[in-house]
């Protein structure tokens, strides 16, 4: 996740008074995309869920 300006290539989805963007090659290969902000006593972030499905030798790493 980063801050970025939108092209020809991203798709542009405004919710709750936000703005995402994300390519639209990566957006097929990840729908559907789950976006989540926690507040837990652990700490807090966000907490991103999408169908994308990762390789058996991926080993659970953030960038398959």
């Amino acid at each position: 996740m980063a801050l970025d300006e939108s092209n020809e290539n991203d798709t542009v989805i405004e919710k709750d008074g936000l703005t995402f963007i994300i390519e639209k090659d990566l957006l097929e290969k990840t729908q559907p995309i789950e976006l989540d902000y926690l507040l837990t006593p652990q700490g807090e972030g966000f907490n991103i869920k999408t169908g994308l499905k990762q390789s058996s030798d991926c080993g659970g790493c953030t960038s398959c």
